[in-house]
C-alpha cells in the first residue's frame, strides 16, 4: 500500500520545497514552481522508487499530491 506521508516527502525532496508546502492540491507547476525539466525528473524518481512504468500519457495525473497519488496507488494494486 503506498503511503500519501511518504509520497508527499519523496516529492518534496524531488521539487527541493518543505513537505508541508505539497499539499493534497497545490498545483506543482502554478503553486511549487515545477517546470518541464524538473516534472521529467520527478518521474524518474517515481519510476525507480515504486517500481512503476508511468506513460507520457498519464503524465497529466501528476499536477498534485492528490493526483499522483491516485496514479500511483492504481498502478501499485
Amino acid at each position: 500500500m503506498l503511503d500519501r506521508e511518504d509520497l508527499r516527502e519523496t516529492l518534496a525532496r524531488a521539487m527541493d520545497v518543505e513537505p508541508s508546502a505539497v499539499t493534497d492540491d497545490a498545483d506543482f507547476v502554478r503553486h511549487l514552481k515545477v517546470d518541464s525539466l524538473l516534472a521529467l525528473e520527478i518521474v524518474i524518481v517515481l519510476e525507480k522508487k515504486y517500481g512503476v512504468k508511468l506513460h507520457e500519457s498519464e503524465f497529466g495525473q501528476l499536477t498534485c499530491l492528490r493526483g499522483t497519488y491516485d496514479l500511483l496507488s492504481a498502478k501499485l494494486s
